[in-house]
């Protein structure tokens, strides 16, 4: 009996893996589904999120979503861009959203086509100053420009924060060794989780 007990303990702790690591998985299978949807429709602006950049010059990454943003205005899909991204260190001349939109600049977008600003320094941050300046501007509805494995905890942050939007993840991501993408998968399952604890507390 004594045998039987243990084995059964033993039986339950395997199930409860097996569960979680299911959970996991099944977490894991939508950030990489919603990353892959492309809803680009009109929109009254397109919101690229702020990635690190290197004095004037974007990361590869934020580069990617920089490029996308500017495919998605030339397409028509909003009248405006709007870059989000502050400072990245206190000895950091151009904000994130500033190198956005020197780059859009020398690619022939107008300056009266844009909009930045240059105080947040998370993705939470990155929205709700664009949500300002949406509504400063009189503006419904937004298309997101992200890194597809970020694009699930985006849109979730948008809907928390009110803001009605479309995803559309960059065709191709900095991200593509097995190392950097599992990495990045496993930073968003985490967030994915913190959130839930966060929003319940």
């Amino acid at each position: 009996m004594v045998k039987r007990r243990g084995w059964g303990v033993l039986g339950w702790s395997w199930r409860l893996l097996a569960l979680l690591l299911a959970w996991l998985v099944a977490v894991a299978g939508w950030i990489i589904w919603i990353g892959d949807r492309d809803q680009a429709a009109p929109a009254d602006v397109i919101i690229v999120l702020g990635a690190a950049a290197y004095d004037a010059k974007p990361s590869p990454v934020f580069e990617e979503r920089i490029r996308h943003g500017l495919d998605l205005y030339r397409a028509g899909y909003a009248p405006v861009l709007l870059f989000t991204g502050g400072f990245g260190g206190s000895g950091a001349r151009y904000s994130e959203s500033q190198v956005a939109r020197r780059y859009a600049l020398r690619h022939g977008i107008p300056e009266n086509a844009m909009l930045i600003e240059t105080v947040s320094r998370t993705t939470r941050q990155n929205l709700l100053q664009a949500r300002e300046l949406m509504q400063a501007n009189g503006m419904r509805r937004a298309i997101i420009v992200s890194d597809p494995l970020h694009m699930a905890r985006a849109l979730r942050l948008c809907r928390e924060l009110g803001i009605d939007a479309l995803a559309s993840s960059t065709p191709s991501t900095r991200f593509r060794s097995f190392h950097t993408s599992w990495r990045f998968l496993l930073q968003e399952v985490y967030f994915f989780h913190r959130d839930l604890v966060l929003r319940s507390a």
